[in-house]
């Protein structure tokens, strides 16, 4: 008995919905039906607050303020003044006369060589006085003042990284949707695999970790000729099974100011896409599975449509999936706080199908983009 070329195709798409359901079932559903992390402090250990700063005096300004103000017991902030143009240091002077427990680490282009981020952010490392470390950037502000304890609540004998969500400010505009919509996929994406014991990285917008683990890896040095990395990479390789756990309170937020035009964040995303190739192999293979076979879900429903397959049973598995997805969307999105873009989540998806590979490809083209 001979199989058509319509069955074989129906075939696939079947094949294909199923690993789509695996992975929004059982991985993405993981963090949508998580219970809030409800943890009492067991301990309130002194926080060193580490940030890089590159030409950011009115960031500065604005922002650090509200780190100052956090309600917890004892806590330091370090800011890496890297080679910057503008007012920065003058602004930071100020700061450090008004606040006994900032430390500022002031680095010149004359005295020393052409780098990255991650030489600026291992000398703030290096200068920060204590054992827990949250990473964060000059352009975030804190969700309020209960920041720094919402993040370090997490950690106990056993865990070394707490993953935070590093969410970007709301304004008007179809940009600011579709950048919002990026980065809830992106960390619906790396707490769910980090619930599944599979940490594969985190942002450094809104990351801790402890000073020790740090220097136990040699800090960046096994991936320091890679341009971007210094929170994903170092993340990828550093965690494990068990020293990893992941905190989505909205206090323990961050909220930066995202790119307002299209191209500045292309050229952002392009920085930050480098890395994934450096990935530890079974998360290479889990995150372009699943990139994969969202592509093949909506290139073999079209390919269905033409061939004319009936159509009861193709929009039956079609619809499904994206009710499950969207049910997943909803909820995630309601505990990141992101739920005003649950609407427009078909069309960004798309959208993004569609950007990566542009991305993908163009960095093979393009020169990389340097840290500023």
């Amino acid at each position: 008995m001979s199989i058509s070329l319509g069955e074989l195709v129906f075939g696939a798409f079947v094949f294909i919905t199923i690993i789509q359901f695996v992975y929004y079932v059982l991985l993405f559903g993981r963090f949508a039906f998580r219970k809030a992390n409800n943890r009492n402090i067991q301990s309130q250990e002194p926080v060193s607050i580490v940030m890089c700063a590159k030409n950011e005096a009115q960031n500065l300004q604005k922002n650090l303020p509200l780190f100052f103000a956090q309600n917890y017991p004892e806590f330091q902030i370090v800011v890496v003044n890297d080679c910057s143009l503008d007012e920065s240091e003058d602004i930071l002077d100020e700061f450090e006369k008004k606040y006994p427990n900032l430390h500022v680490v002031n680095l010149k282009e004359d005295e020393i060589k052409e780098h990255d981020k991650k030489l600026a952010l291992t000398l703030g490392i290096k200068g920060a006085k204590y054992e827990l470390l949250l990473l964060t950037d000059a352009d975030c502000s804190p969700a309020d003042e209960n920041w720094i304890s919402s993040m370090v609540r997490n950690f106990d004998d056993k865990t070394a990284i707490v993953l935070g969500f590093g969410a970007f400010k709301k304004s008007d505009g179809f940009l600011n949707k579709l950048i919002r919509f990026d980065a809830f996929f992106v960390a619906l994406q790396y707490l769910s695999f980090s619930l599944a014991k599979l940490t594969y990285m985190g942002v450094g917008r809104n990351l801790a970790y402890r000073k020790s683990l740090f220097f136990k890896h040699k800090g960046f040095a096994s991936h320091y000729h890679i341009q971007s990395g210094d929170d994903d990479l170092f993340i990828n390789g550093a965690a494990t099974k068990f020293n990893t756990q992941i905190e989505f309170s909205r206090s323990s937020f961050t909220y930066s100011e995202p790119k307002k035009t299209f191209r500045t964040w292309v050229n952002q995303k392009k920085r930050h896409i480098t890395t994934a190739k450096h990935y530890k192999a079974i998360h290479k293979f889990l995150l372009s599975t699943f990139s994969v076979s969202t592509m093949l879900f909506y290139l073999l429903f079209i390919a269905l449509l033409i061939l004319r397959f009936p159509l009861h049973l193709v929009l039956s598995l079609f619809f499904t999936r994206m009710l499950v997805q969207m049910i997943i969307f909803r909820k995630s999105m309601v505990k990141l706080e992101q739920k005003d873009i649950w609407w427009l989540s078909f069309v960004f998806e798309i959208l993004l199908l569609l950007f990566y590979p542009f991305i993908f490809v163009s960095n093979i083209f393009v020169k990389k983009h340097k840290w500023k």
